[in-house]
């Protein structure tokens, strides 16, 4: 019962506040950019998108932490997911400050990432893991496409993007020593159709 509270107001924060970050932005002390109106709808939705992910990344480790019978990996989920809250608040306050929104349809994620972790971890801790190293590293790539096409000027979103993308390659890195199974391919794939399917979706929604 106490694990379901937990997970809960996790899920509940996640969705409906405003998150704080442990660790300052890394856009904290650059001006904010002039961008034409263009320019910063693009930075909005790949912004919008970042976030979304992150929203899902906490519904991710939360579902696979709660299901989990080893104690030293809940640990090093829970803290994950809460190195992840920075990643939140960091997108959260780009969006602010291009005057932009989160994506409207943020439950319906959450609850789909936290389904998806729920039955990898229900496998076993190997496979749970190995689901963590292949979405943190799609995630990276996708990270990268964004540095690829924010707008030059957008220095504060290039900023914040850059180190989400170290933390995730961390993350996979991480979760390969602690004993991942790599997914087979067919698994891969039908995660990268999905993460598809929410990107191009949380773009516009």
């Amino acid at each position: 019962m106490d694990q379901f509270l937990r997970t809960a107001d996790a899920a509940l924060r996640t969705l409906f506040a405003s998150p704080k970050a442990h660790i300052p932005s890394p856009a904290q002390g650059s001006d904010e950019p002039a961008l034409s109106a263009e320019e910063c709808r693009l930075s909005g939705a790949l912004m919008r998108v970042n976030h979304v992910g992150e929203v899902c990344a906490q519904a991710l480790y939360l579902s696979q932490a709660a299901v989990t019978r080893d104690p030293q990996l809940r640990e090093s989920l829970l803290a994950a997911a809460h190195e992840e809250i920075d990643h939140l608040a960091w997108t959260r306050d780009r969006l602010n400050a291009l005057g932009s929104r989160p994506s409207l349809l943020n439950p319906l994620w959450f609850a789909g990432a936290f389904a998806i972790g729920l039955g990898a971890a229900k496998i076993s801790d190997k496979i749970s893991l190995g689901f963590v190293v292949e979405t943190e590293r799609q995630v990276a790539a996708h990270l990268q496409s964004h540095l690829d096409r924010l707008p030059a000027d957008d220095i504060p979103s290039r900023q914040v993007v850059a180190q989400m993308q170290q933390d995730e390659e961390r993350h996979a890195t991480q979760a390969l020593a602690a004993g991942a199974q790599l997914l087979p391919a067919p698994a891969r794939q039908l995660m990268k159709m999905a993460g598809k399917v929410m990107t191009t979706t949380a773009h516009y929604i």
